[in-house]
């Protein structure tokens, strides 16, 4: 063995990467494979995928690296690391009673199953009601025991896609506690289930706990690579396996923000901001924070839901040309827009869009927005607007994130498909008004992974070592005095938005529901 390099897996929502890296922070050879399609819908808004596909991808991906660059005799481990909150159940074979339901569906249960009285009585007088209305309608096992009654009744596993995963690799029915996390009766404080089925929280998501897996650290492997998985994948036998978490907390460690003075933006199909903290320390009130992949740390997250992904619906919708112009140039469409951003006016020259599909849990009342629209506007402000929307919503959030941990965030990393452009870049320094950097790759969650793996296995002896090691600052943008002073006067405003708006939208919503809408 000439070096030690692990071998990272990142299962992303459209696509998956396969890559060899190195103590150094080096990728020392990637492969992307993208899915064909990423999902199927048998309903307008559902989101479904055969588990078994990420099994034939990951080995697609993998062949292809090491038939370009072949280091596996090098690998002492690999990590793994998932998109979060999306459902396989099955009985104790741990064959698929149906398709995984994914993060994206956007199904809803009718709520049939109520809540205990006492619960409820409860809930309403912590002003809770609808945040925990929100939450049962969205949770996969009550639309399956409305639905789908027959195949509920068979069901005695019940699991997130990382927990499959790593099933079909290591014969594990585990996870690491830094990927247990969605619409399961999960105690994100003392990373554990909740006890019971009494519990307040546990009670929410009607999922027996005896369902579940078993959670471990992320620092303790899951097992060994199985023979069935190496024949499936190409990767070798006995390799010990790590899920070391998901996708969003191996994005903050591969930033290196392991401080809660420095967060990390994640400008990818959701658009987050995360800190990391020792203590637990919760975005706002009644909100969990998440276990990081370093074992002992968390995780405080605002999230927005599809947040760069309204860049792909707009581009499909509205960009046509633009799309054309950039399949002849050999660049995505995205690339092409950005070359407008400079020659729109910081503001949008007064348009405001607020970044949502729907209600959010912090915004139960919310739907998309978009004010201040006039003659003048073409669609290169509304993508300009949609893009400072999205910051201006996670601002907020970090505002909030800020106040609760008592600490201000004084520098931002950034990373996911937004972060490759430096106008992005420089818009949400200028929004947040703090100095935001880019490091090597773009690639940060494959690069989490790997240091997450490196910590477990002793080769660094802190995760402080590992980033001074393995992340390195390439390029820094600081806030631009002037369009700092701009921002300022067009965030307050659209602070205002919501407010005055979740009435009309509400009454809105109503009457569409009575119409079936």
């Amino acid at each position: 063995m000439k070096q030690k390099l692990f071998l990272t897996i990142d299962v992303g929502t459209q696509s998956v990467r396969v890559s060899f890296i190195n103590p150094k922070g080096e990728i020392l050879g990637l492969e992307q494979v993208k899915y064909t399609p990423p999902y199927f819908s048998k309903a307008p808004g559902f989101a479904e995928i055969n588990p078994d596909d990420y099994m034939k991808y990951i080995g697609t991906a993998y062949r292809h690296l090491i038939g370009k660059k072949n280091l596996i005799d090098d690998v002492i481990g690999v990590a793994i690391t998932y998109f979060r909150d999306s459902v396989v159940i099955s009985k104790d074979d741990m064959v698929p009673l149906r398709p995984a339901i994914l993060w994206l569906d956007q199904r809803r249960a009718r709520g049939d199953e109520k809540l205990p009285l006492f619960n409820r009585m409860i809930f309403k007088l912590v002003g809770m009601s609808e945040l925990i209305r929100l939450n049962r309608i969205r949770t996969p096992a009550h639309w399956l025991k409305e639905n789908e009654p027959a195949i509920w009744e068979q069901t005695t596993r019940y699991m997130n896609i990382s927990t499959y995963i790593n099933y079909k690799f290591t014969g594990e029915y585990k996870d690491s506690n830094a990927n247990c996390i969605g619409h399961m009766p999960i105690d994100y404080k003392h990373r554990r289930w909740c006890k019971n089925n009494h519990n307040l929280t546990g009670m929410i998501y009607g999922v027996d706990v005896n369902t579940l897996c078993e959670m471990i650290p992320p620092d303790i492997p899951i097992g060994r690579i199985n023979k069935e998985a190496s024949q499936i994948t190409g990767i070798k036998a006995g390799l010990p396996f790590y899920a070391v978490g998901s996708d969003k907390g191996c994005e903050t460690f591969g930033l290196g923000a392991f401080n809660n003075n420095v967060g990390a933006l994640s400008f990818g199909t959701s658009a987050t901001i995360q800190t990391t903290n020792k203590r637990y320390v919760t975005p706002q009130p009644l909100f969990p924070a998440y276990p990081s992949v370093v074992s002992g740390y968390y995780n405080t997250e605002t999230m927005i839901n599809k947040g760069y992904w309204m860049l792909t619906w707009f581009i499909k919708n509205f960009c046509e040309k633009e799309t054309e112009i950039a399949k002849k140039n050999g660049i995505s469409p995205e690339e092409e827009l950005n070359k407008y951003l400079k020659k729109v006016p910081v503001g949008s020259q007064g348009l405001l869009i607020q970044p949502f599909w729907g209600p959010t849990l912090t915004k139960p009342l919310a739907r998309g927005n978009m004010v201040g629209f006039m003659e003048n506007h073409s669609k290169y402000h509304v993508y300009r607007a949609i893009i400072e929307g999205i910051d201006y919503e996670l601002k907020e959030g970090l505002e909030a994130i800020e106040k609760r941990q008592k600490k201000k965030v004084t520098s931002l990393m950034i990373s996911g498909g937004g972060s490759q452009s430096d106008e992005i870049c420089q818009i949400a320094a200028d929004i947040f008004n703090v100095p935001v950097s880019k490091i090597q790759t773009y690639e940060t969650s494959s690069l989490g992974a790997a240091m997450a793996g490196f910590v477990a296995m002793k080769e660094f002896p802190s995760p402080e070592e590992a980033v001074k090691n393995m992340v390195k600052i390439t390029k820094t943008f600081d806030p631009i005095p002037k369009n700092v002073e701009l921002y300022k006067y067009y965030y307050k405003q659209y602070r205002k938005l919501y407010p005055a708006l979740k009435k009309p939208i509400a009454d809105i919503t109503l009457h569409d529901e009575a119409l079936g809408i």
